[in-house]
């Protein structure tokens, strides 16, 4: 059976630790610092100060520093329009919102309420108010201004509640009073539950004697200190014992026990070790681990927990979880000690609000069901209200928790100074770019004659290395010194920027307004002007239209072709010329003048032909037809001896389609054709 123990460390005057250890693993941590004192469930006579029937709510003075927030929801019956001041509801069933009237019909500026604390203030909202009264007992909870006796919802054995119900009526309870049975009243006697009747009522006549006496704001009642309170509400049998390491709060244990449970007053010891108390348990180190974003697991994985102001974030990753065959049993094992950590650390932390946890996807729905039912298996044990929805088809538990005191982080820690809890700061090149900026915006301003710049030391280290020169440009440009400082104590990101006039008076940069309108230039006035294209080209210097033949007598080289897309570049008629790859112009000419015969009719045909516009053989092509296999006449006539090839023509034209047109066959062509003799 586990071994549960009370480990009390206190120290008067500054704090009060209480840690519940279940064979030494820490399950609950409570903690109270002397300097915030908690105000949860204390009773006040306050004030209304406001009431706001937009959000319908109130504001009530109560005497703390902040004011209350008292929601229609919260407000008593009794406040209604129309009531005698007396009127009661029944334990557990509040009059639902719909049927409450607007609270500016219920409450007015200056009215007296008596008001309980739900929930501490958070960041700057004020603490949550609720006129509906309770005062804890060790084995009752007494609620005035209601009725009909209950049973706590923590109680599932339905013989148990009967029995607890039955026996709190022979109690005969006052009228006007509702009563809830504890846990720890289960399996009591009668006369236990008697005593501790009679204990409460004691306390509501004292209290009705202060609100009688009193005519202004005031505290009615104030709950016990964190030892008396921590026992009466959590202490149980099942701890074998308390341990308490202060003589002073080792007496009040006893004392309250020998009242509330005099059976367990032989439970409480003193501890007189000289090692600290937590360290001789070493619950130390498991507290240090609370305060870490990531929460290790006993198979390899972890937790990572994110939190807001009303929102707490979880991922669960499997880690270095390597120990099953397949991923289903990988992602249901981890997602099962996620589930018994993560309700540990929901206690351990006092995370409340909207809580979101990222579990590993599981495909069997089983697996799903067994999960969310361990969740609320765990959370049985915890005292906070909770809500656990199931999961969602994106591998989403979505719960909800209630929030009753700013969480231990929030308690224990402040935000950083340098960053301000953000958990970044800039970076020095990032705040060199904005210091930089800064200076030329300053040095635009006409009064401004000299600067001086405060950052801290590693700006600066970048700044006057490697931004010296673009400092150095401002200046020589503006014509106005910059001097930099160096601030020690300051955050990386500090800049404090000064300007002064030329009679040494300060400047505020901020305050002197930008001169005239903005200097702009029209995007058109930025297009190429004529002089900056490429106006050597010989093409552009022709005029349109003039005459550029062969026959011409002037040396002109003939227009620039534009390439087509996808070929080569052709050559000109001159480079074909020089090159020798050019045919003759009039073949059958060529052939007569050689060998001095006369021009056949197919020589001047063919002559014909390829100067005609379709066959200009100036235009040469990269991709050449394949022809019909028809000789051209002039493939008969015998070879030039001064002429390497004997121009043919073509005497088919090519197949009409894409990419195909009426050319000429090169030279190289044309010589393959001709016979060899």
């Amino acid at each position: 059976m586990p071994k549960t123990e009370m480990l009390i460390n206190c120290v008067p005057g500054e704090e009060c630790r209480i840690a519940i250890v279940t064979d030494g693993k820490l399950e609950e941590l409570y903690r109270e610092q002397t300097s915030v004192t908690s105000h949860v469930s204390n009773i006040y006579a306050g004030r209304v100060v406001n009431v706001e029937p937009a959000i319908q709510a109130a504001f009530v003075d109560f005497g703390l520093e902040r004011n209350g927030f008292l929601h229609i929801s919260d407000l008593h019956p009794r406040y209604f329009p129309g009531k005698d001041g007396q009127d009661s509801e029944q334990v557990g069933k509040k009059t639902p919102h719909r049927d409450r009237p607007p609270i500016q019909n219920c409450l007015r500026r200056g009215q007296e309420v008596v008001v309980q604390i739900l929930k501490e203030g958070i960041g700057t909202k004020g603490p949550t108010l609720t006129s509906y009264l309770s005062i804890p007992g060790r084995y009752l909870v007494m609620m005035p201004f209601m009725e009909r006796l209950g049973v706590s919802r923590k109680i599932d054995d339905d013989e148990a509640r009967r029995q607890a119900r039955t026996i709190l009526n022979e109690l005969n309870p006052p009228k006007d009073f509702g009563f809830i049975i504890r846990t720890a009243g289960i399996d009591r006697t009668k006369t236990d539950l008697k005593r501790d009747l009679g204990y409460l009522l004691r306390l509501w006549k004292i209290i009705e004697q202060r609100r009688a006496s009193q005519d202004r704001v005031s505290e009615l009642y104030a709950e016990s200190d964190l030892v008396i309170r921590t026992i009466r509400d959590i202490f149980s049998s099942s701890i074998d014992r308390i341990v308490v390491d202060d003589e002073s709060a080792a007496r009040r244990a006893r004392d309250y026990l020998d009242i509330a449970s005099p059976r367990a007053t032989s439970t409480v010891f003193l501890y007189t070790d000289p090692i600290p108390l937590f360290h001789r348990y070493d619950i130390e180190q498991q507290i240090d681990q609370i305060n870490q974003r990531v929460v290790p697991l006993p198979s390899g994985g972890s937790l990572v927990f994110d939190q807001t102001e009303a929102l707490v974030a979880i991922d669960v990753n499997s880690g270095k979880m390597r120990n099953n065959t397949d991923a289903e049993t990988t992602a249901f094992k981890t997602d099962e000690e996620a589930a018994d950590e993560i309700c540990r650390q929901l206690r351990l932390r006092d995370l409340g609000g909207v809580i979101i946890m990222d579990l590993i996807d599981m495909r069997a729905t089983r697996h799903r069901r067994a999960i969310e039912q361990r969740f609320r298996q765990n959370l049985k044990n915890d005292r906070a209200r909770t809500k656990v929805l199931s999961i969602s088809q994106l591998g989403i538990l979505e719960m909800t928790r209630q929030r009753m005191r700013p969480s231990l982080e929030e308690s224990l820690t402040i935000d950083c100074a340098h960053c301000e809890g953000a958990g970044t700061v800039k970076s020095p090149d990032t705040v060199v770019r904005e210091v930089i900026r800064r200076l030329t915006m300053v040095m635009q301003h006409e009064k401004v004659a000299r600067i001086e710049v405060t950052i801290s030391p590693d700006v600066a280290f970048h700044l006057l290395n490697r931004k010296r020169a673009e400092v150095v440009h401002l200046e020589q440009k503006h014509g106005k010194p910059v001097m930099v400082r160096v601030n020690q104590s300051g955050t990386i990101d500090f800049i404090e920027l000064a300007a002064f006039d030329p009679q040494g008076r300060a400047v505020d940069p901020s305050r002197v307004k930008n001169p005239g309108e903005p200097a702009m230039l029209a995007v058109e006035k930025l297009r190429r002007e004529p002089d900056a294209s490429p106006a050597g080209t010989e093409e552009d210097q022709i005029p349109a239209g003039e005459d550029q033949t062969e026959g011409s007598g002037e040396q002109t080289k003939p227009p620039r072709r534009r390439r087509r897309r996808g070929g080569r570049r052709r050559k000109s008629s001159t480079q074909k010329a020089q090159s020798g790859a050019e045919a003759p112009t009039d073949a059958g000419a060529v052939a007569s003048k050689d060998h001095g015969t006369e021009e056949s009719p197919a020589t001047s045909d063919a002559s014909d032909k390829s100067q005609s516009p379709t066959t200009n053989p100036t235009r040469s092509r990269r991709r050449r037809c394949s022809g019909s296999g028809k000789k051209s006449a002039s493939a008969n006539a015998p070879a030039s001896p001064d002429s390497k090839a004997e121009p043919s023509k073509q005497g088919e034209s090519a197949p009409a389609g894409r990419g195909y047109r009426n050319t000429v066959v090169g030279s190289k062509a044309a010589a393959k054709a001709s016979p060899t003799g």
